[in-house]
């Protein structure tokens, strides 16, 4: 059996409504990997928001990755090493911060297991704690305080504003970074070029798998690129509208099981 490379977005693929791995799904994951395929959770999550996810699906025993911060970062679980990374240049960020003070925009970014908020939480930067189970910080002075290396910024909008806050940033700064939506209300702000397809296909050149063997799986605008890239491009029953329409292969819903269905269809058979 030719070895296949399982790429999964998590939120709304991997994961039900209730953002849980269900049994039937982890049983079929759990064979993937016991068969000697590859498995790899890829999501706008920064890192330490995947390491529940890394354990049920036990992918340091069987030598799995993580792609966070939408391919900002790559992580073998085995030895915890990071194969790749890319970062945000420091220099954008005043900018930034003025045009989400401007326009009403939660601000954050990540320093280990904590979220860094430019400003109070909005509901949206809540979601993403509690999705992450990590703390937020609101810091008083953000520009002055990220002097770190960053994977990425998240701006916050409600669905309504969002697509033209994108936008503008695209028009503003997308000669420097990557702007893109992972969800209605997120606003990514990631290194020029960096996506997931960009990060997976140096990944499997780096480990020796090809992209006609990756089957990727998601529901979300951040997950078009790895759809488009993959050898098997799938969408969930639940994606949005345009992640459909570039996708090979349309799935059940992520509350009915979509993945068994990926798993025996394109793995299991071969």
């Amino acid at each position: 059996m030719e070895e296949k490379v399982l790429v999964l977005d998590i939120d709304g693929t991997l994961t039900n409504s209730e953002k849980i791995i269900t049994e039937a799904t982890k049983r079929g994951i759990l064979t993937v990997l016991e068969h000697g395929h590859k498995v790899i959770l890829a999501s706008g999550r920064p890192t330490p928001g995947m390491r529940r996810y890394e354990r049920e699906l036990e992918l340091e025993k069987y030598g799995g990755y993580l792609l966070s911060f939408n391919g900002g970062r790559i992580i073998e679980c085995r030895t915890g090493e990071i194969i790749y990374q890319r970062i945000l240049p420091l220099s954008i960020i005043p900018g930034l911060y003025g045009f989400a003070k401007e326009n009403g925009c939660g601000m954050v970014t990540y320093f280990g297991d904590s979220i860094i908020s430019a400003f109070e939480p909005d509901e949206y930067v809540e979601l993403e704690s509690r999705i992450n189970n990590m703390p937020v910080k609101v810091v008083d002075n953000f520009v002055y305080y990220v002097d770190f290396d960053i994977n990425k910024c998240l701006l916050t909008a409600p669905p309504d504003k969002a697509p033209e806050l994108e936008k503008q940033l695209q028009d503003r700064y997308g000669d420097r970074v990557s702007v893109y939506r992972s969800e209605p209300f997120f606003i990514e702000i990631m290194p020029k070029n960096v996506d997931k397809a960009t990060s997976l296909d140096r990944m499997l050149e780096s480990v020796g798998l090809i992209r006609e063997n990756a089957i990727c799986c998601g529901d979300g605008f951040n997950d078009i690129s790895m759809i488009q890239y993959a050898g098997t491009g799938v969408a969930m029953g639940n994606a949005q509208p345009a992640v459909k329409e570039v996708a090979d292969y349309i799935t059940g819903t992520n509350d009915e099981d979509g993945l068994v269905q990926v798993i025996d269809e394109f793995i299991m058979k071969g």
